[in-house]
């Protein structure tokens, strides 16, 4: 018998037989506490040594809501405490509903609304599954209670019950959330102590032990970069590992190629629009999503985990003609509830439902600049950060003798996790730095504008919400982290060849290195004691250009 025709009895039945004393040879005790959960054990994803299935119609006389409960193993035994899946009945036996819920009897009010909401926000609004408060289960006290312990649910009705293939489905689909929970659970209770600075010094170490040279501190940017804004650029000479760094941090936190959470898209040059990126509809008028929407949907299913896309050699086509629907929807990002949700990315009339941002992906883009490249609009500089990797250490080979095999940690999106999307986000937290870095940003914009390249609120935005992270995860000195706020917000939009541009730098570097450049740009200097040594380093660079050549830009090597 179905899984549908065995709901379907109960909830014709159990009224009537509710008026007899409660016996075990009754047909509707049978169904809820045997058949139905003897049916639900059959189906391949419910792991029969990992699964508890059980069902009750009440003990000693009927109760109100008869219910039958999918618990896992690893996080609870009884429908007492801890989270499971029940099915639960509503009183008239008009409504059915498929419920991730919790324990009623150990569970205090106010953890049960704390950890509903948690919940909530880690699933996407979307589909048949709900996030409200909108069940309804009947008058009696029990029912109540059962309402408030629900985080999630699917509702059916007795006139409409779906068939069969549409209950299973919408079972697995709930299955898939509270595995979700369960690891993250897991997760917690394994390393309920580890810091940020100890995440960054184990994916550091990660990258380390693969044999390519970068420092602590240049993984601590990269990470803090990603969480300013899912978007990060790597630019610099070929073979500097600009796209090996993006694998190994995707690595070294659980996310691989053979689990679908890490996505290497190597871009064509022939790209002319998103369709290449994000799917198109055939002439037989079928969806044919692309590779990015594949990732999306992947990531929208599992909201707790990170997932990870690289662009390989992303300006090999122009960027701001097949990324620009992307680029827009990242920054329609906002708050709804708790949760971080965008525009729309696709329309349903195309991809037969609305495409959104998960807040879990996160894409790194890899550029070298060549005859065969574009180069990048303000548009595109100003949403991103653009992290040049030209230092090269071929010396390095300490990986080759001692350096032992360092395992993968499995992390949570919850690590990576934007706190900040707005600044009143961060002033609340962090006043008198967003009014220090506005201070030395309005300096910098007077230096600026002359040429046109002043930066907008956009720019002093990511600025605050990078240093307010790095504050708060204790990973640099201030002056530190401004300084690649400086390498990677304000230089790359800087390029030109007339007088204007000479006087920018100049100015420029006396801000970072705290003297005026003597012209004798051939020489060596020693930037160390300089506030701003990095960006100092680079506008030296890009004046010795400018002398040489005529014209100067952040894409220049020096």
């Amino acid at each position: 018998m179905s899984l549908r025709d065995l709901f379907r009895q109960v909830m014709a039945i159990y009224e009537e037989e509710k008026r007899e004393k409660l016996s075990k040879e009754r047909r509707a005790f049978q169904l809820v506490t045997k058949a139905i959960p003897e049916k639900i054990k059959t189906l391949s994803f419910v792991e029969p040594d990992r699964y508890i299935v059980k069902g009750s119609v009440g003990q000693g006389v009927w109760t109100d809501v008869p219910w039958v409960a999918v618990m896992d193993q690893k996080v609870t035994d009884s429908t007492q405490r801890g989270y499971y899946l029940v099915y639960l009945f509503s009183e008239d036996m008009r409504r059915l509903y498929l419920t991730l819920a919790q324990g009623v009897t150990e569970t205090p009010r106010d953890e049960m609304e704390r950890v509903n909401k948690e919940i909530r926000q880690r699933i996407p609004a979307r589909g048949r599954v709900q996030t409200d408060s909108a069940i309804r289960l009947g008058q009696s006290k029990r029912a109540k209670e059962y309402e408030r312990s629900v985080a999630a649910y699917m509702a059916y009705s007795f006139d409409n019950l779906p068939p069969d293939e549409q209950l299973v489905n919408d079972l697995e689909t709930m299955m898939d959330y509270y595995r979700q929970y369960v690891e993250t659970e897991r997760m917690r209770s394994i390393e309920p102590s580890l810091s940020d600075r100890a995440v960054v010094e184990h994916i550091h170490s990660y990258i380390t032990a693969k044999g390519f040279y970068y420092t602590q501190e240049e993984v601590m940017n990269l990470i803090l970069s990603l969480k300013t804004k899912p978007f990060v650029i790597l630019c610099g000479i070929s073979g500097t590992g600009k796209t090996k760094i993006a694998q190994w941090l995707a690595e070294s936190v659980g996310a691989t190629e053979d689990n679908g959470r890490f996505t290497l898209i190597p871009v064509r040059p022939d790209w002319n629009d998103g369709s290449d990126l994000l799917g198109y509809v055939d002439i037989k008028g079928d969806f044919k999503p692309g590779p990015l929407t594949n990732v999306i949907t992947e990531a929208e299913n599992h909201p707790d985990k990170p997932y990870f896309v690289v662009l390989d050699e992303m300006n090999l086509a122009r960027v701001e003609h097949y990324f620009s629907d992307v680029l827009s929807v990242m920054e329609s990002r906002r708050w709804e509830n708790g949760r971080i949700v965008s525009s729309r990315l696709l329309p349903k009339e195309t991809a037969g439902r609305d495409l959104f941002l998960p807040s879990n992906v996160y894409i790194i883009g890899t550029v070298n600049m060549d005859e065969t490249t574009h180069p990048f609009s303000k548009k595109v500089l100003d949403r991103a950060n653009t992290i040049e990797f030209n230092r090269v250490r071929l010396d390095h080979l300490d990986f080759l003798r001692s350096l032992p095999t360092v395992a993968p940690l499995s992390v949570g999106q919850e690590w990576f996790a934007a706190r900040y999307l707005h600044l009143k986000d961060v002033y609340a937290g962090h006043p008198a730095l967003v009014e220090t870095v506005t201070k030395k940003l309005v300096d910098i914009n007077r230096i600026l504008e002359p040429l046109g390249a002043h930066i907008g609120y956009r720019v002093r935005d990511e600025i605050c919400f990078y240093l307010a992270y790095n504050e708060e995860g204790q990973f640099m000195e201030f002056q530190q982290a401004f300084d690649y706020c400086l390498m990677q917000k304000i230089l790359p939009r800087l390029s030109g060849s007339d007088g204007r541009i000479e006087r920018a730098l100049k100015e420029l570097f006396v801000l970072c290195a705290g003297f005026e450049p003597d012209g004798e740009y051939d020489r060596m200097l020693d930037l160390s004691y300089a506030d701003y040594p990095k960006s100092a380093e680079k506008i030296w660079q890009m004046l010795r250009r400018l002398e040489d050549d005529g014209f100067t830009s952040f894409w220049l090597g020096a």
